[in-house]
């Protein structure tokens, strides 16, 4: 399956998404409330198998909050970026996909320790590296007086 049909088939699975094909891989845009279903399909899908899930990055876009998964299937080789995000910087807040993908553990705890968005039914959301005192020293609008970090 190429980008193109790839494309093709996960507008099959929901018709109403945004899909573009980006420089190196398809990119969906999807809203919060159905990224966990479509990542569970396209891990279950024969058709799509993508059993990888080898980024998880969290995106301060000014107003919005957001998550990029960079997903690959070793069977087929075929990758895909989903991308979701939040307008309310008060209270993020998506859900986990780490049933689906283990290393998604890892990654939405240092999400949620650097950006503050919190996963719904995640095993065990912490704070990874930081102490409560610091925020989340990666949002665009943190000040932070006492070690002088600055835009």
């Amino acid at each position: 399956m190429d980008k193109i049909q790839l494309g093709e088939f996960i507008k099959s699975i929901n018709p109403d998404l945004e899909i573009k094909e980006g420089k190196q891989y398809i990119e969906v845009s999807i809203p919060p409330s159905k990224l966990y279903i479509l990542a569970k399909e396209l891990r279950e899908k024969e058709e799509t198998q993508f059993d990888f899930l080898f980024c998880l990055s969290g995106v301060d876009y000014g107003q919005d909050l957001g998550v990029v998964y960079h997903l690959r299937s070793t069977k087929f080789d075929h990758v895909v970026v989903l991308k979701t995000r939040t307008t309310d910087r008060d209270h993020p807040q998506l859900d986990s996909v780490a049933d689906i993908w283990k290393t998604a553990d890892f990654h939405e705890r240092e999400v949620f320790d650097l950006l503050g968005i919190k996963f719904t039914n995640h095993p065990d959301l912490r704070r990874l590296f930081l102490d409560s005192s610091w925020g989340f020293p990666l949002r665009k609008d943190y000040v932070d007086d006492i070690n002088i970090v600055t835009k």
